[in-house]
């Protein structure tokens, strides 16, 4: 005869597997944690996989993009957006499966009324897959200083990944995090044989307003297309071509020369600079192409009385005529894109009506591949 279940023993029962449940759970929690600690966080400084972008290594912080005999060279507000760091990059090669990033900016103010904070103060980062470059990641800024996770849970593998800095504001520091029990290192080359650097130069536009983040400006990505190092000499507000900079310009030995600076001259500008420039930079660099490139048309000029007349088509025909001088000069190697559509014909576009969104920068570099990917095909 079976005795019955006593209800007391029955409660000890389950009182002795939950305390050992709870032991057990205590145990794996304390091993994770053991674990965890035991994988710590490798710093390294991103200029130890060399920087691009930098068309001088004499510079007054290591992150400008001007020589430091720029500052008395030219006008102030060139030399103050000189230092912001738009366009620089580095490339690395990491088998890590998360990525961390340290850095710090010289503005407190991280963003602009059109333009995000990731652009202005943040990093961006991509990734190189067989089908070509990808989008990644971004590092959003809250302060001056920022320690963020760029990325973690990454499929196991050796990649090589491509960092750009921030577009609007002076970088003081850049590190990249990976646990300690993996490598990274310095990416290869872009490419089969020489690269030199595609040198733009240029206004705000280039500089990056209003891209979302700093991989979107158009130089960036013709650089990830071709991949092909570039240089970003965009200055906001004073793309003018003034001799101090058609100097600084010929001390670059670049594969080509893309001159985009219509949006900050205007037609007395252009006719009295842009032929000592050009002829400035054929000088020092007899072979190297050099690209004109007429200004965007404003989005709204379509129903703005004037505009078109007054100041797209006036300081249009400027340049042509310029662009046709300096071939009857006997100017070799001189070509030119059209202004026109460069954000497309359906005023998406841009975010402000003069400065391209993510939209109009992808739609810019594809009429600008156009002409420079033969280009870049002649000088391999």
């Amino acid at each position: 005869m079976r005795r019955p279940i006593s209800i007391h023993g029955s409660a000890r029962v389950i009182a002795l597997l939950a305390l050992l449940l709870v032991a057990a759970t205590h145990f794996t929690s304390a091993q994770t944690m053991s674990n965890a600690a035991t994988v710590k966080t490798l710093w390294t400084d991103i200029r130890q996989f060399g920087v691009e972008g930098r068309g001088w290594d004499d510079t007054k912080s290591f992150y400008d993009r001007l020589p430091a005999k720029a500052e008395r060279l030219v006008r102030k507000p060139v030399w103050d957006l000189s230092r912001n760091s738009a366009g620089l990059c580095v490339r690395f090669v990491t088998d890590a499966t998360e990525i961390h990033a340290r850095w710090a900016v010289t503005d407190s103010w991280l963003y602009q009324p059109n333009a995000t904070a990731i652009a202005v103060s943040g990093l961006d980062l991509y990734v190189k897959m067989e089908n070509g470059w990808r989008w990644l990641a971004v590092g959003i800024p809250k302060s001056q200083t920022n320690d963020v996770t760029l990325i973690k849970d990454l499929i196991p593998g050796k990649r090589e990944y491509l960092l750009y800095l921030p577009l609007y504001n002076g970088t003081k520091f850049v590190e990249l995090g990976i646990p300690t029990n993996c490598v990274i290192e310095k990416a290869p080359a872009w490419g089969a044989g020489e690269r030199k650097p595609i040198v733009f130069y240029g206004t705000s536009i280039l500089q990056g307003l209003s891209a979302s983040r700093p991989g979107m400006v158009h130089s960036a990505i013709l650089g990830r297309r071709f991949n092909y190092p570039t240089i970003n000499l965009g200055f906001s507000g004073n793309g003018k071509m003034e001799p101090e900079m058609a100097g600084l310009l010929a001390e670059l030995d670049p594969s080509i020369y893309v001159l985009d600076c219509l949006p900050n001259m205007n037609a007395a500008e252009i006719k009295e600079r842009v032929e000592p420039c050009v002829k400035k930079l054929r000088a020092a660099h007899p072979a190297v192409p050099i690209v004109l490139v007429e200004d965007r048309t404003m989005q709204d000029s379509f129903l703005i009385a004037g505009r078109m007349e007054w100041y797209h088509l006036k300081d249009r025909a400027e340049l042509k005529a310029a662009c046709e001088r300096l071939q009857k000069d006997g100017v070799k190697n001189l070509f030119y894109i059209p202004g026109e559509h460069l954000f497309g014909d359906d005023g998406e576009g841009s975010t402000d009506g003069s400065h391209p969104n993510d939209l109009g920068f992808l739609r810019q570099a594809e009429i600008f591949a156009q002409v420079l990917e033969p280009l870049l095909k002649a000088t391999k």
